[in-house]
This record gives C-alpha cells, sequence and structure tokens, in this order.
C-alpha cells in the first residue's frame, strides 16, 4: 500500500506505533520497523542520554527507518532535542506543546518532523512552522488526549492543510484503519494494539488488562486540570474522578499520578498503576508478533476497502 506516508518515510506500510512513555523503546521500535512499519522510541521524561542508547540499541536491531517521540513539557525536551539531531534520526514526532523552536536545527539534521495534533487550528499553525506530516489524534486514544473524536477530526485537519495525515485514536483493525484511509489520512498511528505485542517488554499484567477489557474499560481523569488522560478504570482512577469531583488541587492530583505509569508499565501494579490505553481496548483479544498485528490489519483493510469498492460499482 503506497501513500505520502509510505513515500515519505520510506516504509513498506502507513503505520506508526504510537510514542508511548515507559512502553515504547527498542524492541518495540525496531520489531513494528521490521514488519514494515515505523516504530517509535518515546522519550517521555526521560533524560536524554537514555534516549540516546536505546536508539544506538534500536539500530543493531533494525536497519529500517524509526523515529522517537518527544513530549515538550518533560525538563528534558532540549536535550532530547538535540539528541535527535546528533543521532540524526529518520523521524521525529512531538507532543504537549509547538517544535517550532527545534525545526531548524531537525531539518539540518534532515529530519522529518511529524507533531501530534488536537484541533485543525494547530494543524494549520505547525504546517506553516515546516511540519512535514502531522498525527491527527482524537480523543478516543489511550494517554493526553484532546476532546474531538477521530471521526470528526480527520477531514477537519485533512481540508485545512495540505501535508500529509496520520490518523490516530479507536484503530486497532483493518476496519479502522479502512476508516481512515476513507476519511482522507494518508496512514495511521497504533498505539493500544501494540501494547500486546510480543516484543513489547511491559508488565504481563499491563497486557492482560489490555486483553480483558471491554468497551467501557476506560475513562478520561485529569479533566480538571486541563490535561486529560485516558486510561484503563481502575482503583487508581476511580480515586483520581473522586478527588476531582470533591474540587481537589492540580498539585494534588498530580501527586496521586506521580510515578503510576511505571507502576503499570513496570510493577504491574494493578490497583495504584495508571494503564494507559484506548477506547479499541474491547476489539483487542490476542497478543501477536508485530508482523502478524499489521499483515492482519492490512489484509483486513484490504478486504473491506474492495468491500465498499464492489458496493459502490453495484450501485453506480
Amino acid at each position: 500500500m503506497k501513500t505520502r506516508i509510505t513515500e515519505l518515510l520510506n516504509i513498506k506500510y502507513p503505520i506508526l506505533q504510537g510514542g508511548m512513555a515507559w512502553v515504547a523503546e527498542s524492541s518495540l521500535a525496531s520489531a513494528v520497523s521490521n514488519a514494515g512499519g515505523l516504530g517509535l522510541i518515546a522519550a517521555g521524561n526521560a533524560p536524554a542520554e537514555w534516549v540516546r542508547e536505546e536508539i544506538r540499541k534500536t539500530r543493531t536491531l533494525t536497519d529500517k527507518p524509526f523515529g522517537i517521540n518527544i513530549m515538550l513539557l518533560s525538563p528534558f525536551a532540549e536535550d532530547v532535542a538535540k539528541v535527535a539531531a546528533q543521532e540524526r534520526v529518520k523521524v521525529v514526532t512531538t507532543g504537549a506543546g509547538s517544535p517550532g523552536k527545534y525545526m531548524q536545527m531537525w531539518k539540518e539534521a534532515g529530519i522529518v518532523v511529524m507533531p501530534v495534533v488536537p484541533t485543525s487550528t494547530l494543524a494549520k499553525r505547525l504546517e506553516r512552522f515546516g511540519a512535514d506530516a502531522l498525527i491527527a489524534e482524537g480523543c478516543e486514544s489511550g494517554g493526553h488526549i484532546g476532546e474531538l473524536t477521530t471521526m470528526v477530526l480527520i477531514p477537519q485537519i485533512v481540508d485545512s492543510v495540505k501535508i500529509p495525515i496520520i490518523a490516530a485514536g479507536g484503530i486497532g483493525d483493518g476496519r479502522g484503519l479502512a476508516a481512515a484511509l476513507m476519511l482522507g489520512a494518508d496512514g495511521v498511528q497504533v498505539g493500544t494494539r501494540f501494547l500486546v505485542a510480543k516484543e513489547c517488554i511491559i508488565h504481563q499484567n499491563y497486557k492482560n488488562i489490555i486483553l480483558e477489557a471491554g468497551d467501557t474499560s476506560t475513562v478520561a481523569t485529569g479533566r480538571s486540570t486541563g490535561h486529560p488522560v485516558r486510561v484503563i478504570k481502575n482503583k487508581l482512577a476511580r480515586m483520581f474522578i473522586e478527588l476531582e469531583k470533591n474540587g481537589a488541587s492540580t498539585e494534588e492530583l498530580e501527586e496521586l499520578g506521580r510515578g503510576a505509569l511505571a507502576k503499570a508499565s513496570k510493577e504491574g501494579d494493578l490497583d495504584m498503576g495508571s494503564f494507559m490505553s484506548g477506547q479499541i481496548a474491547g476489539l483487542v483479544n490476542k497478543e501477536q508478533s508485530c508482523e502478524e498485528i499489521i499483515n492482519e490489519m492490512f489484509a483486513e483493510a484490504s478486504v473491506n476497502i474492495n468491500k465498499v469498492r464492489k458496493i459502490y460499482c453495484d450501485v453506480y
């Protein structure tokens, strides 16, 4: 399947693995890239030297393109941005802010820059800043989310800019992939389904909670802070919601959530871990390799696209 994204990134399939902090590292990123997609190393709040080490590990595991995701609110964001340029990674994706001040440095290093955007207003601004493509992420996603759904967000952003768009949020199988392409996207970003990939090194409890999830298993916490986060419902999530109802301060909520993602990813703490997950978790029901996930999604997408084509031909 060739799109503007496969041409831009020199990959076989127009699919990116989400930049999930405490999840996406060299093992997962290299496996996705080897399977024909674009793997990402998530910098999160990690120091720059950890990111550099993961980049170099990934290069020993794949000769295919891969990238890093930089959370611009991280205290190490500037140092990680410099590491990206020094190591000349193929792609940088960004979230939680504007990457404008790093654009020239990255462009001089030959890096493809693809920020995550939740609105068409931000999409137009980042296109002017020189973004090569944009990841339009709906609120069905796991982790930090905006307000608009993928269904309404993608076509509006596609209409507002000229650069390629990658759809994210609520995409976990070939039907979602086909739908994203129908909405005008040039590719997709998938997070939750890759949580249960065999090459993903998170705690088995995290994988199990995704595999056992249903369609109402997630909830968005932190809306009172202006930074909502979608997670699997558990004791921690219920505590967050109760504190928010009672008017807890941002500081109290931040203290409660401190280290919770690591508790989920590394320790598998079912009560106090923050199990970030998209709403698509209810459709994720088996562990597979990254190659199996990607091949299955694109085979299913092909069937569904051909089905629509047949209906269209029968009607017209």
